[in-house]
């Protein structure tokens, strides 16, 4: 078992301090936005497996009964190729230590996950004075689409039951119509790919440790790289030109998009739309999202390692 828990920290330490760094240096993410996306949720999940999996051992290491109950269905040579009787004696403070880590990841996930359900309660209720509903009978309910009388332009998906998107009649008067349907296909970019439970996941995470850098990089590329995935979107359908132009026509007077953009991020963004960067090859693409997908398996395989020797 001592040998099982140094390697999945060693796996779990590597995930979370190196590579991430590396990769927040890289210069592919920008070009394939998407695979960075699934690369850096495949990193936080191996982080998080090894954690997992370092708990499930050494508390059925420290405790008899977890013990008992874990491995109940395998072979009694299973059981001994863990070792699990003989614990390191700093198996209980491991234990106690990851028990704690899991307890303090669920409440941060809770915690954001109430906030951002009180959030848009309020921006509904907010919208509701704005753009009340009509009674029965004097017109169609309100669809997925919502205009607010407003000369200030703006334009943002918001999740939920039922999700909505809002435009405001500054962002139609300023906008044309090909530069609104970027805007729109921009932020159903954002909603058919469920961008807002990964803003969540990863601002939980950056909040519940932010010294740990898997977490703070991941937090930060996210907020990044969904934006540069909803441009791309924008762009296949409406073209690089007028998704550039839409973001300076629907910016010029605040430099930002939305609340989770920078004025150089912006800058970024917009100069990435005028010379779009070459994609990666498709096997390139590929290989990139198989090994990424395979890397969780790691803990996994660390951890039903003993037990599938012993079978063997």
């Amino acid at each position: 078992m001592t040998v099982c828990l140094l390697l999945l920290s060693a796996v779990a330490l590597t995930a979370a301090v190196p590579v991430p760094r590396a990769l927040t240096r890289a210069a592919w993410p920008e070009r394939e936005p998407v695979v960075a996306l699934w690369v850096w949720q495949c990193l936080v999940a191996t982080v998080l497996l090894c954690c997992l999996t370092a708990l499930a051992l050494s508390t059925a290491a420290v405790f008899h009964t977890v013990r008992t109950q874990l491995f109940a269905p395998a072979p009694p040579g299973v059981t001994e190729a863990y070792d699990l009787s003989s614990a390191p004696p700093w198996a209980v403070a491991l234990t106690l230590l990851l028990a704690c880590g899991a307890a303090w990841t669920t409440a941060m996930l809770a915690r954001e996950l109430v906030e951002a359900r009180r959030r848009r309660g309020v921006t509904r209720a907010h919208l509701r004075e704005r753009a009340p509903e009509l009674p029965v009978g004097l017109g169609p309910a309100r669809g997925p689409l919502l205009v607010l009388e407003d000369e200030y332009p703006d334009a943002w998906w918001m999740p939920g039951h039922p999700p909505q998107l809002v435009v405001t009649t500054g962002a139609l008067h300023r906008l044309t119509a090909h530069q609104l349907d970027a805007v729109l296909t921009h932020e159903r970019g954002h909603a058919r790919a469920h961008h807002d439970w990964l803003l969540h996941l990863s601002t939980a995470l950056a909040t519940g440790f932010p010294r740990i850098p898997l977490f703070a990089h991941f937090c930060d590329q996210t907020h990044r790289l969904v934006e540069l995935a909803a441009d791309d979107t924008a762009s296949r359908r409406c073209g690089h030109i007028t998704t550039a132009l839409a973001l300076i026509e629907l910016n010029q007077h605040r430099g930002v998009l939305s609340c989770a953009s920078s004025h150089r991020l912006l800058g970024e963004r917009v100069d990435r739309l005028l010379e779009p960067p070459p994609r990666l090859d498709r096997r390139r693409r590929a290989l990139t999202t198989t090994v990424a997908a395979l890397v969780p398996l790691l803990p996994l395989l660390i951890a039903f390692a003993p037990g599938l020797t012993a079978l063997a």
